[in-house]
């Protein structure tokens, strides 16, 4: 019986041997780029790679162990854990042993490792058994956790672009098997593949194997249709990208027309669309849109997820349509966001100020000796709960004036409480 590893899919036979086959991210591997200049250092740096799926992240990461003629190990979150960590540590100091050779160590979805599990690699990252390569889909910086992330550069990968979606199909078309595609088929199919090569070439091999069975020469559209029915009638009306049919529902969303958001949530689930994600672009939109003039939105959101993790297409799928109607009918506000861009730009441009005496912590004789904590008011002790007159900001800092509550919903409520607040510390 012949091995199936023989017959390896077609995204595998099409990765790149070397940096000169990569197609896209020259923001990173173009001549003078950050990534391309690491590659030509000689010298391996730990890293993070931040993307889409099907953008080169695993790819990059082999061709930086061939480079550095590194051993390259590679573990997923998803599946793996503490133990995998551990064999990986022990075969990384194995080989350094036994050939003084380095090690280049993989985590495919890092994210999904929790905070211990992180923190594992940490040790062997500051001693330098090996150069720790992160791929992860989602923000690290919510997902990894900081110790490991201030030792590693981060790389944010981007959805290829439809030129270079081009450029692989015309590769795919050199293998033995592919046949001839219209070009009016390869538009849909790149339109498809939503700037993911991984999606495309499975696509394509799927595609291959079908025409090879029912002894299809070409690739025409109207067979593609056929064949994969359901999966593409999201571009059947001019083709339409997915990010901006996204774009069309959080807009909808923002401007509170519960009509044109059930409409593109529908266009979206009708298309195939993931409705894990569409989940989580709502749980985004009570955050950005909603914030605190509705915070039962953000529940909402939280809550929708839940029901179709549970439930799964098609029961589940009301429960978002549900949600996305009251985000759109909720009142709106920007302010929290607003105000965490704000915070978030004056702290990378700011200083770093230490914290005033009498708010830091004190759990020791020492410290106590040395004043820390010393003058704190508990606010709860006093009246209204809130100490007047106190400050929580840094020695010296002028109120910055981050958040700034709108007048509508619950903040018309939170800005009158603000104001009493405030002239209560005036009064002081």
């Amino acid at each position: 019986m012949t091995h199936p590893l023989t017959h390896p899919p077609l995204a595998e036979r099409l990765r790149p041997q070397s940096l000169a086959e990569v197609v896209g991210q020259q923001h990173l591997l173009g001549e003078g780029m950050a990534l391309r200049l690491a590659f030509e250092s000689g010298q391996p740096h730990s890293c993070i790679f931040w993307g889409p799926p099907g953008t080169g992240k695993t790819t990059i990461a082999r061709l930086m162990a061939d480079a550095f003629d590194a051993q390259f190990i590679t573990i997923s979150a998803v599946l793996g854990g503490v133990k995998d960590i551990r064999e990986a540590v022990e075969r990384a100091q194995a080989t350094l042993d036994q050939s003084g050779r380095r090690t280049l160590l993989f985590v495919d979805e890092v994210h999904r490792f929790n905070k211990s599990q992180q923190d594992a690699f940490l040790p062997h990252v500051e001693s330098g058994l090996f150069t720790f390569i992160g791929a992860t889909t989602e923000n690290p910086s919510f997902e990894v956790n900081s110790a490991l992330l201030s030792r590693a550069a981060v790389y944010v990968l981007q959805p290829l672009a439809a030129q270079d979606l081009v450029e692989i199909v015309a590769r795919a078309q050199k293998t033995p098997a592919c046949p001839a595609i219209e070009s009016i088929a390869i538009d849909r199919l790149i339109a498809y593949a939503d700037g993911d090569a991984r999606r495309l070439l499975n696509t394509l091999e799927t595609l291959t194997v079908a025409a090879t069975q029912q002894r299809q020469t070409s690739i025409t559209d109207e067979w593609l249709l056929k064949v994969l029915g359901e999966r593409m009638r999201r571009y059947d009306k001019g083709g339409e990208q997915f990010y901006d049919t996204i774009s069309a529902l959080h807009k909808s969303v923002r401007g509170s027309d519960p009509d044109a958001a059930l409409y593109w949530l529908l266009r979206m689930l009708d298309g195939g669309a993931d409705p894990k994600y569409m989940a989580r672009r709502m749980i985004r939109m009570a955050s950005e849109d909603i914030g605190l003039a509705d915070p039962r939105a953000l529940r909402m959101a939280l809550d929708a997820a839940e029901v179709y993790e549970r439930l799964g297409t098609p029961e589940g799928e009301l429960a978002l349509a549900e949600c996305v109607v009251y985000l759109a009918v909720a009142p709106k506000s920007n302010a929290v966001y607003k105000a965490f861009k704000e915070a978030k730009a004056f702290i990378k441009k700011d200083g770093t100020r230490p914290v005033p005496m009498h708010l830091r912590n004190a759990p020791t004789k020492l410290m106590k000796d040395l004043d820390y904590g010393k003058g704190y008011r508990y606010a709860h002790d006093e009246e209204g709960g809130f100490a007047a007159g106190e400050r929580y900001l840094p020695d010296g800092m002028a109120e910055p004036g981050f958040y700034r509550p709108v007048e509508r919903g619950l903040e018309i409520k939170i800005a009158e409480k603000l104001r009493q607040l405030r002239a209560r510390n005036e009064a002081q």
